[in-house]
């Protein structure tokens, strides 16, 4: 009986080295797949800022191509105009409702 009790706490042992070591590994990959996850986060964002930024060129570059006189832009230039008018109609109703 006591035999058994010392293989049976000796089994006991080894698995608990065996579950030790497996969660090292698994903390240390853990923090590997969190730096990375890290770096690919800021990595995404300057990506993401970038295109944002290509984005808004290309606005500009079309309301350029508008304000030249192409004709494949008219109707963004119309659209624009459109836009800043609401917007000036919106800053002139606030005028008057604040009394100035």
């Amino acid at each position: 009986m006591l035999k058994e009790l010392e293989t049976n706490f000796s089994l006991l042992e080894k698995k608990i080295d065996e579950v030790r070591l497996n969660h090292k590994n698994l903390s240390d990959k853990y923090a590997i797949l969190a730096d990375d996850y890290e770096k690919l986060k800021i990595k995404y964002e300057e990506e993401h800022k970038k295109n944002q930024e290509l984005v808004e060129e290309q606005k500009k570059i079309k309301l350029i191509s508008a304000i030249s006189g192409n004709p494949d832009h008219n109707r963004l230039m119309k659209n624009h105009i459109n836009r800043l008018v609401k917007e000036i109609d919106a800053c002139i109703a606030q005028l008057q409702n604040s009394g100035l």
